[in-house]
């Protein structure tokens, strides 16, 4: 598929397509937020166990209405032990992204603009849910490589990337099970394999995968949702990053299955969507954040 038949595809499904919009909770908010993004790597050739690089994240979130969103991020260097690469600050992300729901079963989410992992072009997210249990979710994206790590590195939008799979989610035990497969990043074909249990405010999980080129891997992950947990919403709200991810991989390949987030805050624990549009899995446990009407002055 062209650059131009995705963004037709695009536009067709934001503006013509006949969809079903749920009210969007708190339209023209903005959000400021400041996060922390870890990454360590295993070394054989100096004296350190790990190299660890420690990036503050601040980033933005305009809440336009009609659930448009504007979303960007800057990474700003605290500890860099990977090299000159890495020492500059820079932007991160620069996307805007729109959801919206097809019936009672199928949501999506488009995006374009500057991605993670360095990649930027349109990505296409999906989700049907057939019942309470049982999930089916696609994504695709058509990218190019985008860099300000060492001036401006930019490559064509000509690397079509796509996973699909199945996704179960076990109430009783907050349990959520899921198996995707395509093609990734770096043009392996790989399947990646993830179980999570929720807790409260906290879910672990982990994660087995095979790639034609990275061959296979296994790690785990903790995703910590940070507190206040109640908040006081105003039209302009500056406050932690919704959250903390660590990954540990096996393996630790970083060119096998790899793929890119479209927000600055996705995580695992609360997936692609607004957790109003079709609740689905974790949409339907306790939030993890409530709010408050700020009070009005006299």
């Amino acid at each position: 598929m062209t650059m131009r038949k995705l963004l037709m595809v695009f536009l067709f499904l934001a503006v013509v397509a006949p969809i079903r919009l749920f009210a969007q909770t708190k339209p023209g908010t903005v959000d400021i937020f400041m996060g922390a993004d870890f990454n360590y790597r295993d070394i054989y050739f100096n004296n350190r166990v790990y190299d660890v690089l420690l990036n503050l994240t601040p980033g933005i979130k305009w809440n336009m209405g009609h659930r448009w969103e504007v979303a960007a991020q800057v990474l700003v260097p605290v500890v860099n032990q990977y090299g000159d690469r890495y020492k500059k600050v820079r932007l991160n992300m620069a996307v805007l992204s729109k959801q919206l729901a097809v019936g009672q079963h199928w949501k999506m989410k488009l995006s374009g603009g500057l991605f993670g992992s360095e990649r930027y072009g349109l990505d296409w997210k999906n989700m049907v849910a057939f019942n309470p249990w049982l999930a089916m979710t696609v994504q695709v994206g058509l990218t190019g490589h985008c860099s300000m790590a060492a001036g401006w590195e930019a490559s064509p939008m000509r690397r079509l990337t796509a996973q699909v799979g199945p996704e179960v989610y076990l109430h009783r035990w907050n349990t959520q099970l899921s198996v995707r497969g395509g093609r990734y990043l770096y043009g392996d074909y790989g399947i990646v394999g993830e179980g999570y249990r929720h807790f409260k405010h906290v879910s672990v999980g982990v994660y087995v995968s095979y790639s034609d080129k990275g061959k296979e891997d296994a790690g785990f992950k903790v995703i910590l949702m940070l507190p206040p947990y109640r908040r006081t919403a105003r039209k302009v709200n500056i406050r932690p990053a919704s959250n903390f991810r660590l990954t540990y991989s096996v393996e630790a390949n970083g060119y096998a299955n790899a793929t890119y987030f479209t927000d600055p805050e996705q995580n695992e624990r609360t997936g692609w969507f607004d957790r109003d549009l079709l609740p689905w899995g974790t949409d339907r446990m306790t939030p993890d954040f409530t709010f408050k009407e700020k009070e009005a002055t006299r």
